[in-house]
């Protein structure tokens, strides 16, 4: 319930640790937008978000009862286990949110844990990804299963993934679905120039398969390659594929496993693109590419649809459950059916429209807002339970 007269304000911990960095990335935009949307909500709780210092310090703006807390210092474990805690307490906070997987032991006061997932718990090969994405996932190893049984509510992001939690990692609190959305930013853009300029900025192709790649494994960029191999062994490629956050020598290095180094020419690189850019691209793609091994939900599908761009994604894990039907779903581990589903939307106008169609439709059941009014419908239970305790 809102506080009132009668009532003080609830004062509310949140930990979003990189939410100044200027590369943001998944967990970092979704800490970004809740905070966002409660502070639209919510004018009268005292909110105090923990951050590590870095450079983007106008990605929120100001509101009288939202505090940005900066705690220097530390690697990440260190931090979220000694610093983090300390600076709860200095703050007086009821409750400390945790929006990143992983959380201190010992808050000292009651524990909201966002678990976007735990692939991580389930097969990890530790020769694959990058030696930060390696360290982080042998940190939540060890630090989940053992902060689980202290929360007090545990949250995730689709149906799929508290299934696998509760199978996996059975506690006392409950396990509660709070879907992630898309951006408002993600939206069809009319504005040629704007389109030409970013055009030129990333220097685009004509015509382009969107992919968004990282090292991590689950991403499948091997599985995306070996499909473009298909597709070129039948002639030159309708469009090439345009790619992010991907460095050249691991690409050309792949590219040599796969024993297919003539497709460089086929495949353009970006680089690290800002959120608030990717519209664009997604505007001037034909086709948005998302075929991963493994999601707990998956908002570049929400984006890409939002933007009118048809998508083709994966038949596992949480990848149906947000497409809704509304996506082209493969089987992911077999690249001849990547390879036949994006062959099929080039050829097949009719059926991109209806997928755009279908989009635009399905992202419409996906709202920041109702995300921000459900997490602090569960904020205010949590504490409310604690004080009758």
């Amino acid at each position: 319930m809102p506080a009132s007269a009668a009532q003080p304000p609830l004062r509310i911990g949140i930990e979003a640790q990189r939410l100044l960095r200027p590369h943001k990335h998944g967990m970092d935009i979704v800490a970004l937008e809740l905070i966002k949307h409660l502070m639209q909500l919510d004018q009268v709780n005292e909110y105090f978000v923990f951050v590590k210092p870095d450079t983007d310090r106008a990605v929120l703006p100001a509101a009288p009862n939202f505090h940005l807390v900066e705690v220097p210092g530390g690697p990440y474990p260190y931090w979220e286990q000694v610093l983090l805690p300390r600076a709860a307490r200095r703050a007086g906070v009821q409750l400390l949110h945790c929006t990143s997987n992983t959380a201190p032991l010992r808050p000292g006061v009651p524990l909201v844990l966002t678990l976007h997932d735990i692939i991580y718990l389930e097969k990890m090969d530790l020769r694959r990804g990058s030696w930060y994405q390696r360290a982080g996932n042998l940190y939540r190893r060890w630090n989940v299963p053992r902060v689980v049984p202290h929360c007090a509510r545990v949250l995730t992001v689709s149906a799929f993934e508290r299934a696998r939690i509760e199978q996996q990692l059975p506690g006392p609190a409950p396990v509660e679905v709070v879907y992630n959305s898309a951006g408002a930013q993600f939206r069809p853009i009319t504005d040629a120039a704007a389109l030409a300029a970013a055009r030129a900025r990333y220097r685009l192709p004509a015509r382009f398969v969107f992919f968004l790649a990282n090292t991590d494994p689950k991403k499948n960029l091997r599985g995306v390659l070996q499909a473009l191999a298909l597709l070129r062994q039948r002639g030159p490629l309708v469009a090439p594929l345009v790619m992010l956050d991907y460095d050249e020598a691991a690409l050309l290095t792949l590219l040599r496993e796969l024993g297919a180094p003539e497709l460089r020419t086929d495949i353009h690189l970006c680089g690290y693109v800002p959120n608030q850019e990717l519209p664009l691209l997604y505007n001037l793609a034909e086709i948005f590419l998302y075929p991963s091994l493994r999601e707990s939900f998956g908002i570049p599908i929400l984006e890409a649809m939002a933007c009118g761009v048809p998508v083709i994604t994966s038949d596992t894990s949480a990848m149906p459950e947000v497409a809704g039907g509304a996506a082209l779903l493969v089987d992911p581990r077999q690249p001849e059916a990547l390879a036949a589903a994006i062959a099929h939307l080039q050829n097949d106008p009719a059926e991109r429209a209806a997928l755009v169609k279908r989009g635009f439709e399905r992202v419409g059941h996906f709202s920041w807002l109702a995300t921000a009014r459900q997490v602090r419908r569960i904020y205010e239970e949590v504490i409310h339970t604690e004080c009758l305790s």
